[in-house]
């Protein structure tokens, strides 16, 4: 019987270990997949400052107190 849950011990652990290192793998890939170029980040935040420049600004009055 002990023989026998030592085994499932194992088997247990061994599945641990390749379920994390199988997350570290796949989010290495991630960040090589997503590693962008200096010149790329600064055309991606001058197209977000444009689109933010055109958007109306919001008109924010919380706080004010108005007579009347």
């Amino acid at each position: 019987m002990r023989q026998r849950m030592r085994w499932w011990k194992v088997l247990g652990l061994a599945g641990l270990a390749g379920v994390a290192a199988s997350g570290v793998v796949i989010a290495r890939a991630e960040r090589r997949r997503r590693a962008y170029t200096p010149e790329e980040i600064r055309q991606r935040l001058l197209e977000r400052h444009a689109q933010a420049g055109e958007t109306s600004p919001v008109d924010d009055t919380r706080g004010t107190v108005t007579d009347g």
